[in-house]
């Protein structure tokens, strides 16, 4: 007997082709049937990164020397030296939870019960929320600076975040948009909830 699926000959007794591993019942036919189990798997479209270039002028002429900074590139043992005068200013923000915790924070980052950045991203912070109840996403939010101010967006929360600027309403974020926070402004993900200052 031969098996049906590659056409390899079959010992006498065999339950298994021994070269392909098709059962010894299975037809070409057989073999073709659709997947019964459910797709379990739901995609959600996420909304395209928007991209900052930021140019910085090059002085034409140094009266005195500059001073080199390494600075991280890519990864932490890859170091390039650049001038001094082409590092961007950054301010410092200092985010207080309603946890307790109190992060001063100079770049940007991510927000989150185990915030996890996706492979083609770098950040400069990951700060973790303890939410028992789990109210916070695993990364709830992300957050940056642009031009000395501090922005936020929300990655796709599944309890949305608010932001409650000084002197005005209330204020659901649209997930992938970036919103301006000035210092005093309250964000609220999920049960819990911090200040910018």
């Amino acid at each position: 007997m031969t098996c049906q699926i590659c056409g390899a000959w079959l010992p006498v007794g065999a339950m298994f082709c021994g070269e392909c591993g098709s059962s010894r019942t299975a037809t070409v036919e057989s073999r073709k049937r659709p997947d019964p189990r459910p797709n379990d798997t739901t995609i959600i479209a996420r909304l395209p990164r928007q991209t900052v270039v930021i140019s910085v002028p090059i002085p034409t002429a140094v009266s005195a020397p500059v001073r080199a900074v390494a600075v991280v590139t890519a990864a932490p043992t890859a170091r390039t030296v650049l001038p001094a005068a082409t590092l961007p200013t950054r301010a410092t923000f200092v985010l207080t939870f309603s946890t307790g915790q109190r992060v001063s924070v100079r770049g940007s980052g991510l927000i989150g019960r185990k915030p996890l950045p996706q492979p083609d991203e770098m950040f400069d912070e990951l700060i973790r929320v303890a939410d028992a109840d789990r109210s916070v996403s695993k990364t709830h939010l992300e957050f940056g600076q642009h031009d000395g101010e501090f922005w936020v967006s929300d990655r796709v929360s599944g309890n949305g975040t608010v932001i409650r600027r000084p002197g005005e309403t209330a204020e659901q974020l649209e997930p992938g948009r970036r919103y301006v926070l000035p210092r005093g402004t309250r964000v609220e993900i999920a049960d819990h909830s911090f200040s910018v200052a």
